[in-house]
């Protein structure tokens, strides 16, 4: 009778937690931070009102879409185009990007017009010294700085939206009031986790800090590599292991804690800037700690707790990514546009030919829908929520590929002009490389977004399946989840949430969004009953379950954008209906795609060949010795 029900008892399938940390997955990604959990029952699933976790159990959780949020009130408005319009003209009149990228550093007129302007501070609460902004004002200021320099951008969120952001989040009352005002005050922070030796898997760093014989410091020594502002900071969050006693067992074990660390506290030094393909202006260089005597107020977060510190300050900061690199993708369709509508082929403007009207309304997609996401997250942070940590790492990856795609795009339609150094496009994108990989690879945060996602949903399948083995005392939980399934699934109607929350003019769309998340729940079960916890090392299903998942929560959110647009009306509506329409049909399509190969036991085929074709390359070192060509 019920889909649910013979799953669970004709298959009797083992759901147990999925040890995310058996894929050693990198403190930059893992899940585990998201999850300043609360406690629970055991064998309970915790509720989780994040979109994205949701659709691995097939379900619609529209609260935090729908509406899509308006969350700044009229003060914060004023204040927020008070501050719009001088950060564009100094952008405009003061800081040149062409020249911070050829001497490689942010010139002394610009570094000092950015901390008159308040830039390296806008979130520290007013009274220490800060602009005091919320999340949504700090992600408009950050798309200005994303659409005229991303050096610049480094060198800001370097400093506060990973520097100091530990002691906004983790400071205690006294740690606060010492160091925020210093960094609203020319004195620079730094984030320092990365080692050589461990780069997405932060657990294995070796830099060490022991507790002193008066228990009054800890000694820290080791080393990090590329640390933005680096060379610069005075102010640092630094991360090594501490000798922790376990609770459990007595033993001595070896944990991450974070610390406030100062260069004046001596044995601090770094090494010269280092030299990159792009967002040169940015400081990058190595720091050393060699006998660092650290306080033991200035632990940050707790001894022990360093890798949640690190996972909360990355997943924190992350929206801001997608608002600047929105930024920057206007600045590329605003180059590519101006140049069609100027250049004439065979007797007429470009803008007339199919191909480049494909290029340009695919770019302006991407905006829209990088654009979008970047406010949705800052207005569910700014309503408080703390379910959107898979929301923002997807942001993180969908901003840095959609610009990278934008300016690409934008270099193809300027042909040969769009090559040269004087568009500034070239610039921009050697600037753009580098945001797939840092805070977090886009790799890694997609096998974050996967399994932590399949972890929800094996945790839930779990409780359903205790649920059967006393069925009189648990019926309302079995007929409530075998409702939710079965109605979509016999089409007795669409699922409720979505057609009470769009648009009547987007029905339509999102009728089909709703099939793909029905279908995208369905694709978890079998995965959860096929591999069980070894899907850990699927990592060729969790990426198309991954990218999946980011074409339905992209979908959702040009949706519910485009609805607020239209019932306020107003001369961008329909383009933006158009828009959200659009997108839905292409993304509904690759989800319908990715979740047949994940399906398909012809496609898992395809995939054991690819995969014995790189092990034959590394076995030979590079590309395999063939046989010679008969010319």
């Amino acid at each position: 009778m019920f889909r649910v029900a013979r799953i669970v008892i004709q298959q009797q399938v083992k759901c147990e937690t999925i040890p995310i940390r058996s894929l050693k997955m990198s403190a930059v990604a893992s899940a585990q931070a998201q999850v300043a959990e609360k406690p629970r029952a055991k064998g309970a699933t915790q509720e989780d009102y994040s979109f994205v976790m949701n659709l691995f159990r097939g379900q619609i959780e529209a609260r935090q879409v729908f509406p899509y949020p308006n969350v700044l009130n009229e003060e914060q408005r004023d204040t927020l185009q008070m501050l719009i319009d001088p950060c564009e003209k100094f952008f405009s009149e003061v800081n040149n990007p062409s020249k911070n990228d050829t001497i490689e550093k942010v010139d002394e007129p610009s570094l000092n017009g950015l901390w008159e302007l308040g830039a390296f501070s806008l979130q520290v609460p007013q009274e220490l010294g800060g602009l005091g902004l919320s999340n949504t004002q700090y992600a408009r200021l950050v798309e200005i700085v994303g659409a005229n320099d991303l050096g610049v951008g480094i060198t800001l969120g370097a400093h506060q939206s990973i520097g100091f952001k530990g002691i906004l989040l983790f400071g205690t009352p006294e740690q606060k009031a010492k160091y925020l005002p210093r960094v609203c005050n020319k004195e620079f922070a730094a984030f320092c986790l990365t080692e050589p030796s461990s780069g997405s898997d932060a657990g294995s760093i070796k830099t060490r800090a022991e507790l002193s014989p008066d228990g009054k410091h800890f000694i820290l020594n080791g080393s990090k590599i590329w640390i933005s502002n680096g060379g610069m900071a005075e102010i640092m969050t630094v991360f090594a292991q501490t000798p922790v006693q376990d609770p459990k067992t007595g033993k001595t074990v070896d944990k991450v804690t974070a610390f406030i660390v100062e260069r004046a506290f001596g044995g601090v030094t770094n090494g010269p800037p280092e030299k990159k393909m792009g967002i040169k202006c940015s400081n990058t260089a190595e720091v050393y700690y060699d006998n660092v005597k650290i306080p033991i107020e200035n632990v940050l977060g707790g001894v022990g707790n360093g890798f949640k510190v690190a996972m909360n300050i990355l997943n924190n900061g992350r929206f801001g990514m997608a608002a600047a690199l929105s930024g920057t993708m206007k600045t590329c369709i605003k180059k590519a546009v101006d140049f069609a509508n100027q250049r004439k082929q065979f007797g007429q403007v470009i803008t007339n030919f199919g191909g480049i009207q494909e290029k340009i309304a695919k770019m302006a997609m991407l905006h829209y829908v990088t654009e979008s996401m970047a406010y949705m997250i800052s207005g569910n942070m700014d309503s408080g929520s703390q379910h959107y940590h898979l929301e923002a790492a997807i942001s993180k990856c969908f901003a840095s590929e959609a610009a990278w795609y934008v300016c690409d795009e934008a270099i193809q339609i300027m042909g040969g002009m769009g090559f040269m150094k004087e568009t500034g496009l070239e610039r921009i994108m050697r600037d753009l490389r580098i945001f797939r990989i840092f805070e977090g690879t886009n790799d890694i945060l997609r096998l974050f977004v996967a399994l932590t996602g399949i972890q929800y949903a094996g945790a839930h399948l779990k409780e359903l399946q205790n649920a059967f083995k006393h069925p009189t005392a648990n019926l309302g939980l079995i007929f409530e989840e075998a409702s939710k399934r079965v109605v979509r699934k016999v089409g007795l109607s669409s699922p409720p949430s979505m057609d009470q929350y769009v648009h009547n003019d987007l029905l339509q769309a999102a009728s089909e969004l709703a099939k793909s998340i029905d279908s995208f729940g369905e694709s978890i079960e079998m995965v959860l009953i096929k591999y069980g916890k070894s899907i850990v090392n699927e990592q060729y299903i969790l990426n198309r379950l991954a990218n999946a998942t980011f074409d339905i929560y992209s979908s959702a959110v040009a949706l519910s954008r485009a609805s607020a647009a239209l019932r306020a009306g107003g001369e961008s509506a329909q383009h933006e209906r158009q828009m959200a329409e659009a997108w839905t049909l292409e993304a509904t399509q690759r989800v319908a795609a990715n979740l047949k190969i994940v399906s398909s036991g012809r496609n898992l085929d395809n995939f054991t060949k690819m995969s014995s074709i790189a092990k034959n390359v590394f076995k030979a070192e590079g590309v395999v010795q063939l046989n010679p060509l008969k010319l």
